[in-house]
């Protein structure tokens, strides 16, 4: 799949969403966006939207990023989102968890907390942080395996991450964290990936903290007309940073008090 092929004038975000899901699909990797690249959040989320459509999957979360800081005043938007389908959630266990990565694409791993929200009132459209906060039935830690066909998504600025499923490639859940609203504080994160230390953090190290990402979201799809619904999984943001990944890494995120989900990046599709 050539950069001519991918990009042509007059692109509708249907057309651009099909390449998107097409290459997905047949782990296929491209180096330039595959079409007319958004430039606002709403032309983001129309291309998101239509991705969904397509996709042959029922959602089952959603991954919640942010948007740089030099970004935010042009997009109006501090924090993006985008779905989780059920064939991309793993469940940690003793064994490492096999991330499929796109060979030619976008890869990364990224340590998080993961809420697992209860009740949600449809038709409410705008939350307060303890009104979302009041929502959550669990909290978990997890990784997210941050992929996408677009080998430079993270280059192109939060819209065009946002218009292909916020560069999301899947979420591998990890154990739920006992009381979680009292040791939340105290948990240290540290990811290490092939035995080197790349990144330390904790629930703070989110700007404005895990919760907010809780109760963006919430009120997100809730003024998308995607309401949440009981059950879905929130993966709240990269505690320890991006880590881009290659075929054949091995990740560990550790959690302290908590516990280690150990990864390790395979070829998608094979």
């Amino acid at each position: 799949m050539s950069a001519t092929d991918l990009t042509r004038e007059g692109d509708t975000a249907s057309m651009i969403a099909g390449r998107f899901v097409d290459a997905r699909l047949k782990a296929r990797g491209f180096s330039t966006y595959p079409g007319q690249a958004p430039t606002s959040m709403s032309e983001a989320y129309e291309t998101q939207d239509a991705a969904i459509a397509l996709f042959p999957d029922r959602i089952i979360g959603w991954k919640v990023g942010m948007v740089p800081p030099a970004q935010q005043a042009t997009l109006n938007a501090k924090r993006l989102a985008g779905p989780i389908f059920a064939r991309n959630l793993w469940h940690a266990g003793t064994a490492p968890t096999l991330l499929p990565a796109i060979a030619d694409g976008f890869a990364a791993v990224e340590a998080e907390f993961v809420a697992r929200v209860g009740a949600v009132d449809p038709a409410k459209m705008d939350w307060t942080l303890e009104e979302a906060t009041a929502c959550i039935a669990a909290l978990h830690v997890g990784v997210e395996l941050a992929g996408s066909p677009l080998s430079t998504i993270n280059d192109l600025g939060s819209a065009v991450v946002a218009s292909d499923f916020g560069n999301n490639g899947g979420l591998v859940l990890g154990p739920e964290i006992e009381d979680w609203a009292a040791r939340l504080d105290g948990i240290e994160v540290e990811t290490t990936v092939d035995g080197a230390v790349i990144g330390r953090g904790t629930a703070n190290s989110i700007p404005m903290g895990v919760l907010e990402s809780v109760r963006f979201l919430i009120e997100h799809l809730a003024r998308r007309g995607r309401p949440v619904s009981e059950g879905t999984l929130i993966s709240t943001g990269a505690v320890t940073g991006v880590h881009r990944v290659q075929i054949g890494a091995r990740s560990v995120c550790a959690f302290s008090g908590v516990g280690e989900i150990h990864c390790t990046v395979v070829a998608a599709g094979t």
